[in-house]
Formats: structure tokens, sequence, C-alpha cells
């Protein structure tokens, strides 16, 4: 490995790890081709595994057993290693999770190519919470979704703790960003999506209803934490759903409405019930007669 040892008068080429605190980071590093990073041995691995290239490498020296055999196919990357307090210095932050990964961002593939196949995708309105963001991609992940499509104004899948709290997942699921939702809509219908909003609202169904006989390619929405989905969004909807619930309680997290709608609406090959495309206009769907849950 090309190891260089840092000190806290010798810092040059370490700007990738600075202030990684700051929100401006992901401004900076959004564009397509910027920088993204990967948080612990575990993250780098599984970013490498997607054939994504490192820039650099920072970590406290116990952590160069571990991270050497990560970059064998890399021998021209630095790995910088320096003391604790130097790095805490650096970045912004206690460094206990073994490294940190400056990882080239790869290019968004189009919304086409990210569904084509897919059965079950999750879409992500203005969800402005990394750590959310992060949780509904490990759900994606463990749960058997096979896409994540994001608006523009959702926080970046890749910022430090999307990918930390996601444990890496954000570097496996398929993800990209959605246009407009009118052009959104119709590549989904273009590609046989039946698109249902979790959304408290008149003409919601209850999960447990949907779950008896759920389309074969289904798109599910979750919007903002504070508003949930837009007009728009409803609108473009094909059926919207609640969570039932209990105590008086109407809503959950996004995060934890997500995982829940993701088990209940999984794909399950041994008894077919993922087994219909729905079209849209359908007949209208009747209010939820208990109270029900959507994803705020």
């Amino acid at each position: 490995m090309l190891v260089e040892r840092i000190s806290r008068d010798r810092l040059d080429g370490l700007v990738d790890y600075s202030r990684l605190t700051d929100v401006t980071l992901r401004k900076k590093t959004e564009p397509a081709g910027g920088l993204y990073i990967a948080e612990s041995t575990k993250v780098i691995r599984r970013a490498l595994a997607a054939g994504h290239r490192p820039r650099s490498v920072l970590l406290q020296e116990k952590w160069l057993p571990d991270v050497e055999p990560l970059l064998e196919g890399f021998p021209e990357v630095p790995v910088y290693v320096g003391e604790p307090d130097v790095l805490e210095a650096l970045t912004g932050f206690h460094l206990h999770r073994g490294a940190l990964a400056a990882m080239h961002r790869p290019p968004l593939r189009s919304v086409e190519e990210v569904i084509d196949g897919a059965r079950r995708v999750v879409i992500l309105e203005d969800i402005v919470d990394h750590t959310n963001v992060g949780a509904i991609f490990r759900s994606v992940a463990g749960l058997g979704a096979d896409a994540v499509l994001v608006s523009e104004r959702c926080a970046d899948p890749l910022y430090r703790r999307s990918v930390r709290v996601s444990m890496g997942t954000v570097l496996q699921v398929p993800w990209t960003r959605l246009p407009d939702w009118t052009t959104s809509r119709r590549i989904l219908d273009d590609a046989g999506f039946h698109v249902a909003a979790l959304a408290l609202s008149d003409r919601a169904i209850g999960l447990d209803e949907f779950e008896n006989d759920p389309p074969e390619r289904l798109a599910i929405a979750l919007g903002t934490e504070g508003d949930g989905l837009s007009r728009a969004a409803l609108d473009a909807a094909d059926t919207v759903l609640t969570i039932p619930m209990l105590h008086g309680v109407d809503s959950l997290n996004v995060a934890s409405a997500s995982a829940v709608a993701l088990w209940s609406l999984r794909v399950r090959a041994d008894d077919g019930r993922a087994s219909r495309v729905s079209p849209r206009g359908g007949p209208p769907v009747a209010p939820a007669d208990r109270r029900s849950a959507a994803s705020r």
C-alpha cells in the first residue's frame, strides 16, 4: 500500500475529509462524477464489491491490516495514517469505525435501466433526513425490494450518514433520481408498475386489505417527514394505502412505515400472491374504516 503518515502540520491532500459533519460536503459532492465517503471497513468492502473506485483512505495505524487486503487491486491509492486526535481535528468527529475512504461517485443510471426487471420499487419523495434514507435502504435490501427512486430534493443516499445507517446497502441496491411526477408516471406506466402511495387520505385503503392481492409490479411511494407526499404524488398514485394502527396513533416514522409496507407487500414466490398487474383507472377506493398510519 501507498502509506502516508500525517500530522497536524502535514494535512496536504486531505480536503476530502475536512469538515465531514458539514452539509456543504453533500452539496459539493452530489453531482455525478464527484465523491462520497465510505465509513468503516465493512462499507468500504461493499463499495469496492459494487465496482466503485477509491480515491484515498484515512485511518488509524491499528486498522492497516484490515484495509490492506481490500486495496490489493489499488496500489496507487494513498492510505493516510494518523493518530486519533489528528484524525478528529481533520474530520470533526471521533473516527471509531476503522477507516474512511473517499470514493469516486458512479454516474447515475436512467430510471428505465434501474427498474428494468424489478417487481418491487420504493419511491422517496423529498425525504430530507439522511438517517431515514439510510434506514429505508436497509429495509429495501433486507426485505427484498429491487430498487429505489429518489426525488430531486430528497437527501443524498451516498451522504456519509446515509451510507453508515444503511450498513452500506445503499451501495448494493440500485437507485437513481426521478424527474418530475408527470414524466416519472409515464416511465412507470410503460414498465407496467402500479403506484401505491402511503398517506393519510379519505380514499385510502388499509395495507392489510391491499396485501391480499398485490400487483405483480409495485412502486411504493413514501413522502417527506413533515407533510408526507405531495399532491402531485397522490394524484399520480393508483392506490393510497395506510397502515392499520391502534391506541389513537395515526402515523409512523417514514423509515418504520417503509419496513412495515415492504414486509407486507414483499414478493412471495411460494403462494402466487404477487401475480397480477393492476392498470390505472380502476374503480374508486373506499375509505378505511379504522385509524391507520401513513409515513411521516
